[in-house]
This record gives C-alpha cells, sequence and structure tokens, in this order.
C-alpha cells in the first residue's frame, strides 16, 4: 500500500517508519497496563480521524460552461452555478504559472512534507514584533487545505487543523497534483475562481500562453485578491508582480532581457466579457447540461466571425422592413459537423435577438418540396421530366394557389420544383400519401411532426407543418451525403442520415450508423439536386446569374403563409448552408420572401466558402425512354421517344397517357368516329391530348401545342371526348360561400375551360337559368345552403354537370 502513495520520497520513507513502530506496537501492547492501553487507544483513534481527515471529494465546486472552437479557441462561457466563473479542471500546470506560483507562494514547496517549519516559526516572530497577524505561514499545501474547508475564520485552531490536514495531504497526492489544485481552486479576484478562467477574464486568451509578466501578475493575485486586482489599486498590483519579476531573474528563472521586456507590459484592463462568438451555441451547451469538462465543438472560429459579420450587415439592412432577426447554419456535407452556429441576430433583449431561432420550430414553407420530388423518384411514381398539372383545385375546401397566382397548365416535374409551384406538389402529395410522406420525413429526422395527417392535410408541403432549421438543414445535408458515399467511396464512410453535429461522433456512434440501411437512393437524390441546381426564378436580379456562373449549389427556398418566415438551404458536396429571416415573435412583413431575403444571405455565405465542386453522377444509372412531348415513360402511342439517365426503380413508372389515337378525316380538318364515318375513309393520328382545363392554361404558354380539330358536322361526340370540363370546383363536394370585410355574402366563382376558344356557354343553376359566356367562362353564385346541381352546356349540345353542397 505505501508503495502506492503518491507522495515525496520523504513521506514515503515516513509511511515506512510509521509501519514498522506500529507492527513492535503490537508486539508490546499485551504487557502494558490498562493506562497505558487507554493511552494508545486514545492515540490510534486520534490517528485514524487524522488518517480519514480529508473529506472526499477534495472539492465539489459547479463549474462554467465553456465552449472552444476545433482548435481550442474560447467562443465563450456561462457562470457556472454558484455564481463564479469557474472553469472546469485540466490535467496540468503550465511552466511559467508553476516557476512564479512556488516563487511567489512557497519557494520550498517541492521539499516540505506540507508544512514548513521554518515558515511557521518566521510567521510567529514577524506577528510577534508587529503586534499583529502580518503573516501567516501557511504553505501551497495548507491553503489548499483552506481552500476546501470553506475559508474559515482564521484561528490557532484553525491554522492547526489546516496544518494537520495538509501533512495528511502530502499522503496522498503527488506535488503536482496539490499545485493544480491550488490553481484550480484559488481565488482570483471578483468571482473568478481558477487560474484557467483568470487567464481568459483578464488576458483573453488561455494561461498555456501567457508571458512572463501576465503569469507573474495571477501568481500574485491569490495573496490577497479583495484588495488588489486588475479593475483596482493598480499601482499595488504592479509593484507585487516586478517584485516576483525580479525575484524570478535573481533566481536564474529568466534572463535580465527577459524580466526587462515583462517588467515593461502593462496591467490588464477590468475583466472581459467571456463570449466571443457564438453565444447562442454556449447558451444551448449549457441547457443540455455539459459543464463538467471543457467543450470542444466542430466550429471554425473564423468562420463563425465572418458569418456573424454577414449577419449583422444584412440585419441592418432588413430592419428598415421591420424585419429583426436571422439564423444561419454552415456546416461540412461529409461529416455534419457544424462549422457556423448563429442563432440570431445578435444577443440582446432587444427584438428578441436573445432567442436560438436554430431550435425554433417555424411553419417550413416550401423546403419539404425536395423530399418529396426525391421520394416519388425512388418509388417510381415520378420522372423528373413528367408533366404536372398546374390548374386551379379545391381539394375537400383547400384551395392551394401558386405565389405569383398564375398557371400554365402542365409543367415537367423538376420545372416545377425550381419554380416552387404549389399546385403541383399538392397534387403529388395527394397521389404519394400525406401518412407515408410523414413517415418519410419522420426516418430522415424530422421530429416536429407531432400531430396526424388528418390534422396537416396537404398543407404539410406547403408549410402547414413546423421544422427547425436545424432538422431541416441537417436532412438536406443527408439526402446530399447519399451521393459522397456511392459516388465516393474513398472520401466517405459514415452512414447517410444523422442530425448535424456539434462535437466530434464518437466512434461507437459511427458503427452503428454504418449498419443502418440507407434511406435514400443515390441515383435519386442525384436527380433531385440537378433539379435543385436549375432554380432560377422569375425577377431575381443577375446577382443571382452571376453566383451561378461560379459554383453550382443546389438550393431552394421557402416563405410561410403570412410572409412570417424566409427560408434558403444550399447544399454542395462540401458544404450545406441554412438560412432563416424573420422575427422571432411570427409578425408577419409584406414582402418577406425566401428569394427576397434568405437568398441573398445565402448566396453571400458560399461567397466567403473556399471553393466548391460538384456532385459526382453516382453508378447504377439506367438508361429510360421516355416520351418526348409528356416525360413519362414511352407509352405505345408517343410518336416521339428520349432516352435520359435517371433511377429505376422495382416498379415502372405509368406510361405516357397524353398521346392517344384520333381519328380524323383524310385531309385531317376534322375528328370523326364510325357513327358518321367508315373505317377506310378515315385517317388514324397520335395526338398529344391534355384535358381541357390543363390545356386551357398550356396553350397560352407552348406554341407548339395543337388543338384537336373539330368534329365533323353531323357527328356525335364520344362520352369521353367531352371539349369542355370543370376547372373550380374540381370535384364534388361542400363548398363555402365567403364573405367580404363588411360581412355580406360574396360570390363562389365557377369555371369552366372549353377546347374551342370561340365557343358560347349557357349556365343553369337548379335547371334555372343563369346567364351565357364566351371566351372567359366563369360564373359567379350566391345561393342557399343545400344541395344544388349546376349545368353548363355549349352551342354543339355538349353538357357537363357538377352537384355540390353549400355549407355555413
Amino acid at each position: 500500500m505505501i508503495s502506492r502513495i503518491k507522495a515525496s520520497p520523504w513521506v514515503r520513507g515516513f509511511c515506512r517508519c510509521l509501519a514498522k513502530g506500529f507492527g513492535w506496537f503490537l508486539s508490546k501492547v499485551e504487557r502494558m497496563g490498562w493506562k497505558k492501553r487507554v493511552a494508545w487507544v486514545c492515540f490510534i483513534t486520534l490517528f485514524l480521524l487524522w488518517f480519514f481527515s480529508l473529506p472526499k471529494p477534495l472539492f465539489a465546486p459547479s463549474y462554467s460552461t465553456v465552449v472552444t472552437d476545433a482548435n481550442g479557441t474560447l467562443l465563450g462561457a456561462r457562470l457556472a452555478a454558484d455564481g463564479q466563473w469557474r472553469f472546469p479542471v485540466s490535467d496540468s500546470v503550465p511552466y511559467k504559472m508553476e516557476r512564479c506560483i512556488v516563487m511567489f507562494e512557497d519557494q520550498y514547496f517541492w521539499y516540505h512534507p506540507g508544512v514548513n517549519p521554518v515558515s511557521i516559526f518566521r510567521a510567529i516572530r514577524q506577528n510577534l514584533s508587529a503586534g499583529h497577524v502580518v503573516s501567516g505561514g501557511s504553505t501551497l499545501t495548507m491553503q489548499v487545505i483552506r481552500s476546501c474547508r470553506g475559508h474559515q475564520v482564521r484561528s490557532f485552531s484553525e491554522k492547526f487543523i489546516e496544518m494537520s490536514m495538509a501533512l495528511r495531504l502530502e499522503l496522498t497526492y503527488s506535488k503536482s497534483e496539490i499545485l493544480k489544485l491550488y490553481l484550480d481552486n484559488a481565488p482570483f479576484g471578483g468571482n473568478t475562481v481558477g487560474v484557467r478562467s483568470a487567464s481568459w477574464r483578464y488576458f483573453g486568451r488561455s494561461c498555456d500562453n501567457l508571458s512572463w509578466a501576465e503569469s507573474a501578475l495571477l501568481a500574485v493575485l491569490p495573496n490577497a485578491p479583495s484588495l488588489i486586482h486588475p479593475g483596482k489599486n493598480r499601482q499595488m498590483l504592479l509593484e507585487k508582480r516586478n517584485r516576483l519579476l525580479k525575484k524570478l531573474q535573481e533566481e536564474g528563472v529568466i534572463d535580465e532581457e527577459s524580466c526587462e521586456l515583462a517588467i515593461s507590459e502593462p496591467l490588464p484592463d477590468k475583466p472581459q466579457s467571456l463570449q466571443f462568438a457564438a453565444p447562442h451555441l454556449v447558451d444551448r451547451m449549457r441547457a443540455a447540461g455539459k459543464n463538467d469538462k471543457v467543450i470542444r465543438s466542430t466550429i471554425d472560429y473564423t468562420l463563425q466571425k465572418r458569418v456573424e459579420s454577414s449577419v449583422a450587415y444584412f440585419k441592418s439592412v432588413y430592419s428598415q422592413n421591420q424585419v429583426q432577426n436571422m439564423a444561419v447554419v454552415v456546416a461540412e456535407t461529409r461529416t455534419g459537423n457544424v462549422l457556423a452556429y448563429c442563432g440570431n441576430a445578435g444577443y440582446d433583449q432587444e427584438d428578441n435577438n436573445h432567442v436560438d431561432v436554430i431550435m425554433a420550430s417555424r411553419s417550413t414553407g416550401s423546403t419539404l418540396k425536395p423530399f418529396l420530388f426525391n421520394a416519388m423518384i425512388e418509388d417510381g411514381e415520378l420522372l423528373p421530366d413528367m408533366l404536372q398539372p398546374d390548374i386551379p383545385i379545391q381539394i375537400a375546401g383547400y384551395r392551394p394557389n401558386n405565389y405569383e397566382r398564375k398557371f400554365d397548365g402542365a409543367v415537367p416535374a423538376k420545372e416545377a420544383l425550381a419554380r416552387s409551384l404549389n399546385i403541383p406538389a399538392v397534387l403529388q402529395l395527394r397521389e404519394y400519401g400525406i401518412p407515408r410522406f410523414m413517415d418519410y420525413l419522420k426516418r430522415m429526422g424530422i421530429t416536429s411532426l407531432n400531430y396526424s395527417a388528418e390534422h396537416y392535410g396537404l398543407t404539410l408541403i406547403l408549410g402547414g407543418a413546423e421544422g427547425s432549421l436545424w432538422e431541416i438543414t441537417g436532412s438536406y445535408a443527408s439526402m446530399a451525403r447519399t451521393l459522397l458515399r456511392y459516388s465516393d467511396a474513398r472520401a466517405y464512410a459514415e452512414e447517410d442520415i444523422h442530425p448535424l453535429r456539434l462535437t466530434a461522433m464518437p466512434e461507437e456512434e459511427k458503427v452503428r450508423l454504418r449498419k443502418e440501411a440507407p434511406l435514400f437512393q443515390a441515383q435519386a437524390v442525384w436527380q433531385t439536386v440537378n433539379a435543385l441546381k436549375e432554380v432560377n426564378r422569375p425577377g431575381i436580379a443577375n446577382y443571382w446569374r452571376l453566383f451561378s456562373s461560379s459554383r453550382l449549389v443546389a438550393w431552394k427556398t421557402g416563405t410561410s403563409f403570412g410572409n412570417k418566415d424566409a427560408w434558403a438551404i444550399g447544399v454542395t458536396p462540401e458544404y450545406v448552408v441554412g438560412v432563416w429571416v424573420g422575427n422571432a415573435d411570427g409578425e408577419g412583413r409584406a414582402g418577406l420572401t425566401g428569394v427576397s431575403h434568405a437568398a441573398p444571405v445565402l448566396f453571400s455565405l458560399f461567397n466567403q466558402l473556399p471553393a466548391t465542386t460538384w456532385f459526382r453522377e453516382p453508378a447504377g444509372m439506367s438508361e429510360i425512354e421516355i416520351c418526348a412531348q409528356s416525360g413519362y415513360r414511352k407509352g405505345i402511342n408517343c410518336p416521339e421517344s428520349k432516352v435520359v439517365k435517371g433511377y429505376e426503380p422495382q416498379f415502372e413508372t405509368r406510361p405516357c397517357p397524353y398521346h392517344k389515337i384520333v381519328h380524323l378525316t383524310k385531309d385531317e380538318q376534322y375528328r370523326v368516329n364510325s357513327s358518321c364515318l367508315s373505317v377506310s375513309e378515315m385517317t388514324h393520328v397520335s395526338w398529344f391530348v391534355l384535358p381541357p382545363s390543363m390545356e386551357w392554361y398550356y396553350k397560352k404558354h407552348s406554341t407548339t401545342y395543337r388543338e384537336l380539330p373539330p368534329f365533323m358536322p353531323g357527328c356525335n361526340p364520344d362520352e369521353n371526348t367531352l371539349p369542355m370540363e370543370f376547372i373550380y370546383p374540381k370535384e364534388s363536394g361542400k363548398l363555402f360561400i365567403p364573405k367580404d370585410i363588411d360581412g355580406k355574402r360574396s360570390e363562389i366563382v365557377f369555371e369552366v375551360a372549353h377546347r374551342n376558344k370561340s365557343a358560347v356557354l349557357y349556365w343553369h343553376l337548379d335547371n334555372v337559368y343563369l346567364g351565357e359566356t364566351s371566351e372567359f367562362h366563369q360564373m359567379g353564385v350566391d345561393t342557399e345552403v343545400g344541395i344544388h346541381v349546376m349545368t353548363v352546356a355549349d352551342g354543339d349540345g355538349n353538357m357537363i354537370t357538377k352537384k355540390f353542397e353549400i355549407v355555413e
């Protein structure tokens, strides 16, 4: 046991002698009288009390939350629970600090057993001569005991206790450990405890990097921390520091030149704030209870400061429109390690800047659309070039609209995503299924979907759900990480799906993730990021085009209902950047959109990052033959096709539904059927035919679209070839009569599309004639609560009906 004691050789020799003496005592105790035995029992009892007198642990303080960047640069710290600046303990003592503190406090520290008799007798003599206490004669070991006992009132009995416990401390702890205990718990003025917190408070850097002058200053502070510190009695403090420096020179620790240079250094000003960067991140770490050690984060301090500077600039611009808050997160795509964490546009109480918006749940806007696009490609329900309906719709009382309130009739799926069109996205979600999509999002790491699919409905894809910038940005990184995994396996070995990280991932966590089945298919993700690469909305300034020529970024914006949230998220093989702009209190502002507010911040930040590359095409891409006009898989009636590379799921996508065989007269001027013309006199042609409602809008934008010829006079069209259909309401169901601002009932506007531009339509409600329309076929209706039937007929006798119910 004695061989394991971490004390000086002198103390270990003393213990060996004590053990031998105890053995001799046991051999003699049988011959002692009862008085001697009592005396020895008392002695042994006192000895045991002394031996077990040290508290366990010696110190049990609360520590400050201390967060550094990836290279050890301090980002910030928070007070410990007891209101002290006390940094977590370290493993060693810096050389300069060791020499200074021993020289000033206890020159014979390395030689005495915890108590220095010479110092004790000298202190007694000085105190008697002065008539009052001027010296305590305490060693560093005794001062450690005094600290762990809570700085009891000075008295002879307390001094005796400190001396006895100091001797006991030296039996258990090495000299280096005792010195470290002293420096970690000594007071350094005000509410600063420990040399490491003092170093940052007074000098703004670690004690490992202090100069001789700075180390000497900290060495003299614990001697009288309440009397002198850098904030007061500066001359007295300067004299004490310089005396110590000269003593170090006399003892040969430093040379004369070093001493003179150290003496010339000024004293620091008042203690500094321990918040240098990423204040919301430090708060987040503190809330997580990570305060028992220094937290080395993944943050890049230099990049963090650049991001904060950019956010401050854009805040000054946007605040003119009363847009006060902003959040940015920048991370590595490959690892998910966060490089910059800017939780808001400042850190004061004004304008709610203290709120960490990165972790706040906000309306997602259109930011979830790429995930639906990717999911449908993976499941064989969509191809990037596949035409999607873009027409006015109403589904179960829900009537979505595009942001620009315009319709194209039919749009390729990848263009609909790039332009962030709402109607195609809503129809895609209805086809894919809301519960199915919610499950997909949850497996990606979106944890904020706490309600049922019925609660969110189809608004889920347009911002009806809430999500945090942290999770959404992490999901974009996870999706892109799939491409890195399967296109560059040598450079990447982690699993695809995991959240962003603020600290390094433990190895066991990496092993667990590698065993999980991947969620994304790399070939589908390749098509998704290429669609996002083409984002180019009308009205965007030429700045974005200049930017896109310098580097490729897959990016998506989002705007919540009421202009309360503006999003922009971009990803490259190297970085993912997420931006949110708005007001933390939920106040909307006119003109606040992802394009106008969040995208400029996004591109500004990408411009400050190192050069980026583009994703490599993954292996396993299939060649798919698609219809040249519709983008669907080629059908039997498609006259032209093209081969594209894409993802080949287990189940093939649907063939083209729009190319149909139509029967025409020989001159192709009229459509016919067997009721009016024999088959031998017909010409059979493959024709690209959109439904009337899609055709109505599509032909306005497409110069190549050919309308179907009219039926030959005397030919009755089939029921399936009616030239008109309802645009609104699309389906039968319940309708609500809207009310104006003054509370008066307004009208429901019915709308019909007809293939013939010159057709005149006749409207009837419950067999009561309402009127006729030409060119633009809309009819306002204000009727009673109940079930009704709308009938619309054209001049050729074609007729369509719609049954609906008016409810309050």
